[in-house]
């Protein structure tokens, strides 16, 4: 682990003793902090507000019970959270997550990186998070309905468009987006559809949205390669994860001519060196909701390798899109020996720190999740921008928003690296363009 600067060590002894066993909160913290000793030595102003200290800390974190009744007639408990963590630059922004995995200090680190994402946008958006330990597989439709409305019961006391607007992340669709926004209305007799995002198209959602993540990724990777004197044209891309953000970040890549050899789901990976077919991918996890290894039924000459890392296959451009630290030191050090030259997050910090340091020592050109994949909340901000005015957008108009959302964020994170002494450093460029933004409204605000 390297050093932290002097001013930024006892913050982070503050966040390892005030929320001990949350790990990836921990992780979150100090891979932003690592990136900010430049800063608060040109700016000891920060240091005397306590930015750091604040920024760390939520402004609110709730905690909250979810009875709901299974088909058997059997009443069952989840935890509900809503972390609201930055409003300095506007409302809490930031997905909802089902997940059994969730829990406290799993929404704490997605909170705090989408602090950082959301300033990076532009956009009038603070940082927040929320989920569920509650699980949509294997329930019915009836099931998750009952229990994304109980859910909102207690939820819709803490959101409003100009407080916290929720959207979806893991497990959260259209489907659940639709149980809650239909249970908030009941709850609060108005139809006040900019309270959450991700909405469907006919009751006030934005074209690109389930597109957003996968798209923007690419868009930001794009210009990556383009600032190498680079295109998709022609290069091997391995994706992981075949959910939302994979599949339109495979769609993308094919789109700009690339050809993505390999995609996965937590049960293992396919290769399929004439590239993935995509329109099969989707059938099988779209429509059927079954299991990457159903591929090679269709396509025999592909193979499926189960209880593997996918980041042994050999790659130009490998882009993580599933899961927190699926990737670590020895998959980075693999990808770097079979020639790997760029990495991008699509999901949220999908690489570990051991993975990071391996990608920064050989010259790869390395991207954090807090920028890369920034184009869902974007497009999310976007579909806030319709709803306040009564409009409605074509996929076009929106998806050349967003094209220009992320070419602004890209070009943002490699001036700051320039400036502060670290070219082509994406990740300190992301960190630090990140955290000027909030910390200066912050300034600007008062002690609050």
């Amino acid at each position: 682990m390297s050093q932290l600067h002097p001013h930024l060590e006892p913050v982070y002894a503050d966040v390892l003793h005030r929320n001990p066993g949350e790990a990836e909160f921990h992780q979150a913290v100090f891979e932003v902090l690592e990136s900010l000793g430049p800063v608060v030595a040109k700016r000891p102003d920060y240091v005397d507000a306590q930015i750091l200290n604040r920024i760390v800390e939520p402004e609110r974190q709730i905690i909250f019970r979810v009875p709901w009744i299974d088909d058997a007639g059997v009443v069952q408990i989840n935890r509900g959270f809503r972390v609201q963590f930055n409003s300095a630059l506007g409302p809490y922004k930031g997905g909802l997550r089902f997940h059994p995995s969730v829990y406290l200090g799993i929404i704490k680190f997605l909170g705090f990186e989408q602090i950082f994402k959301n300033s990076l946008t532009g956009l009038p958006i603070g940082g927040g998070k929320g989920g569920s330990d509650f699980d949509p597989k294997g329930k019915s439709d009836s099931e998750i309905m009952r229990f994304c409305q109980s859910f909102m019961t207690e939820l819709r006391t803490h959101i409003g468009q100009y407080t916290d607007v929720p959207a979806g992340d893991m497990g959260v669709g259209g489907r659940e987006l639709g149980y809650m926004f239909g249970q908030y209305k009941r709850l609060t007799n108005e139809y006040e559809s900019g309270v959450l995002t991700g909405k469907g198209i006919t009751w006030g959602g934005s074209q690109v949205r389930k597109e957003a993540t996968g798209y923007g990724t690419i868009y930001f990777l794009e210009e990556v390669l383009r600032s190498r004197g680079e295109s998709f044209e022609g290069k091997r891309v391995v994706v992981s994860g075949s959910g939302n953000v994979a599949i339109y970040a495979i769609e993308k890549v094919q789109q700009l001519g690339g050809t993505v050899i390999a995609c996965s789901d937590s049960s293992g990976f396919v290769v399929d060196e004439r590239g993935i077919d995509l329109e099969l991918v989707k059938e099988i996890k779209e429509v059927r909701r079954g299991r990457m290894a159903e591929y090679v039924e269709h396509r025999p000459h592909a193979s499926f390798t189960a209880d593997a890392s996918i980041w042994t296959v050999p790659c130009d451009i490998a882009v993580p899109c599933a899961t927190q630290n699926e990737l670590d030191e020895d998959d980075a050090a693999t990808l770097v020996r079979n020639g790997c030259t760029v990495v991008g997050e699509g999901a949220n910090m999908p690489a570990t720190q051991g993975a990071a340091r391996v990608f920064a020592a050989s010259g790869i050109a390395f991207a954090p999740g807090k920028a890369v994949n920034a184009g869902g909340v974007a497009t999310s901000a976007l579909e806030m921008q319709q709803n306040a005015s009564r409009d409605s957008w074509t996929f076009d108009h929106t998806d050349a928003r967003l094209r220009e959302i992320m070419q602004g964020i890209h070009d943002r994170c490699a001036e700051t690296a320039d400036e502060y002494g670290r070219p082509g450093d994406y990740v300190a460029g992301a960190n630090i363009a990140g955290f000027n933004r909030v910390a200066d409204a912050m300034l600007a605000l008062g002690v609050i």
